[in-house]
């Protein structure tokens, strides 16, 4: 008869016993392996590609740091979004490619957490631009 594996044996998931430097060393590079899987998909790549015009216009468009944060702010928070999407699409996709309604209905509120994070986006940028070329 085997004996169960001691309580400190080795984890499975090396990163779990990592501490300090090296742990913060290795979930950099995991995010960095993250963004690259995420450029991989059009849809992250697209608002990646948008990012590098509308950041730089944030600090242009905002009117104090508070506005230039909500600005910035808006559009890396919908690249978050896109990235956990993709993440959840991933994920159901591994589990297997037959169709199933709760598969459907993980991958339809991701995307929809999408939407809901592009239409505040669009709002916010639109409210500063109003409010920068019309309002005052």
């Amino acid at each position: 008869m085997t004996q169960p594996p001691h309580p400190s044996a080795e984890p499975v998931n090396a990163q779990k016993s990592r501490t300090g430097l090296h742990r913060l060393w290795h979930a950099t590079r995991y995010s960095l392996h993250g963004l690259r899987a995420g450029w991989a998909e059009p849809a992250f790549r697209q608002e990646a590609l948008a990012a590098l015009v509308l950041l730089p216009s944030a600090c242009w468009l905002g009117q104090n740091w508070m506005e230039v944060a909500l600005l910035a702010g808006s559009v890396v928070l919908l690249m978050v979004v896109e990235l956990l999407n993709t993440g959840i699409e991933a994920a159901i996709d591994r589990i297997g490619p037959e169709w199933h309604a709760l598969s459907k209905r993980a991958k339809d509120m991701g995307s929809a957490a999408v939407l809901l994070t592009l239409l505040l986006c669009l709002g916010i940028w639109a409210s500063a631009i109003f409010q920068r070329f019309f309002h005052g």
